[in-house]
């Protein structure tokens, strides 16, 4: 063989074809997971598009609030930044916060030291634990949501007494304030809460869900006239919609860590989840020790293990290794045969000698028989076996 010639591909190796036949079921799945997620990705981004946003007549918009506070000579107007949302507090103004979870803890700040004597009203859409003891001083979210979605008020706040029942349930909230208007309880905790300021004549108004504002709810219960009567208790509305863009919010000093954003039960969770797997690993993990003999259930025939491995190397087009096994295991019965000691039984300079010997031929084509290279197809590797079977038969003969 040349040096510049390509080497011969074992039998073993596979074809592009038979890759792409072993791997197409993994393949096909991986593709199947993509479209699903890329289609499940589309029908959410269109369904939410807009949310609690009064320009959006999508079902989860609040175009519809929008339209009946107009009605009623209340203007609605849309911000996305804090100095926007800031400049805009005073006496005649609602600000409605639709995410207030979204500010950091410096926005936070900064809006409820602008609203706090403001004189005006400030709402706080399904504001979580993140954000409501700096918006609301002296307001707590429970852990627990509302298992109801419709509440009746159980309050002496007018708003909601007019109102009746609403859609209110979802985050639930306690509070340290005496004089707080505390509604719609769920298990005996408030999912809106009104408290008055200390100065001004103005208040802060916490919403447990934003479900009453949304366009296809908003006809449903009393959530129509709450809506109305929170939102349009002043002239002028202003709708504040946070936004990542929003320059205000790339505060370094106030950069929170992964770990930060987890509720502490998942870390603990994880906790607990780590030590169970790590004692599994110890209970099923392998013991090392002597090898114990076990009988087998029944008996197994050799032809029957010689026919099954047979199988698999066909299976995998193994016809090297197939080869070298018939090979080894004919060398190992003819160097008795030919007074060579088995352990030399596979070193060509020790028994290829010896069999020309003993059958008076000639020692290059038994070299090619015992040691040669693969067979190249199964026609090959049966008239290899076929050559061996006629060599042992002719050391044999007496």
């Amino acid at each position: 063989m040349t040096a510049g010639a390509a080497l011969p591909s074992t039998s073993a190796s596979l074809t592009a074809r038979q890759v792409w036949a072993r791997a197409r079921g993994v393949a096909i799945a991986v593709v199947l997971l993509l479209i699903g997620a890329v289609a499940i990705a589309v029908v959410r981004s269109g369904a939410r598009h807009g949310e609690l946003d009064p320009r959006s007549a999508d079902p989860y918009g609040s175009r519809a609030v929008s339209a009946l506070l107009a009605q009623r000579g209340v203007s609605t107007r849309v911000v996305t930044t804090l100095a926007e949302a800031r400049a805009s507090a005073g006496p005649k103004t609602t600000l409605l916060v639709a995410e207030p979870d979204l500010l950091t803890r410096r926005q936070q700040s900064e809006l409820h030291s602008a609203t706090a004597d403001s004189g005006g009203r400030t709402v706080l859409v399904a504001a979580g634990n993140s954000s409501v003891g700096r918006l609301a001083p002296g307001v707590t979210a429970d852990p627990a949501h509302s298992f109801d979605s419709t509440l009746t008020p159980h309050c002496a706040l007018p708003a909601a007494r007019r109102a009746g029942t609403a859609d209110t349930g979802g985050i639930r909230y306690t509070t340290s304030h005496l004089d707080a208007d505390s509604c719609y309880p769920s298990e005996r905790l408030a999912t809106l809460i009104r408290l008055p300021a200390a100065s001004g004549g103005g208040d802060t108004v916490v919403l447990g869900a934003p479900d009453i504002l949304f366009n296809d709810r908003l006809d449903e219960q009393g959530n129509a006239s709450l809506a109305l009567q929170l939102l349009g208790s002043r002239p002028h509305l202003v709708w504040y919609l946070p936004s990542l863009s929003d320059t205000s919010a790339t505060d370094t000093s106030d950069r929170r860590s992964f770990f930060d954003l987890l509720p502490s039960g998942w870390l603990w969770g994880t906790l607990q989840l780590f030590i169970a797997a790590a004692l599994t690993a110890l209970w099923r993990a392998r013991r090392l020790g002597p090898l114990v003999p076990e009988r087998l259930p029944v008996a197994i025939r050799a032809s029957e293990t010689v026919e099954g491995r047979a199988r698999l190397y066909r299976k995998a087009n193994a016809r090297d290794r197939a080869a070298a096994a018939l090979r080894s295991t004919a060398r190992a019965r003819l160097a008795p045969l030919v007074g060579v000691p088995v352990t030399q039984a596979h070193a060509p300079e020790a028994l290829l000698p010896a069999l020309s010997a003993h059958l008076h031929g000639d020692g290059q084509s038994l070299h090619s028989l015992l040691f040669g290279p693969p067979p190249g197809d199964d026609a090959a590797l049966v008239a290899l076996t076929d050559q061996l079977d006629a060599l042992e038969r002719e050391v044999r003969r007496p």
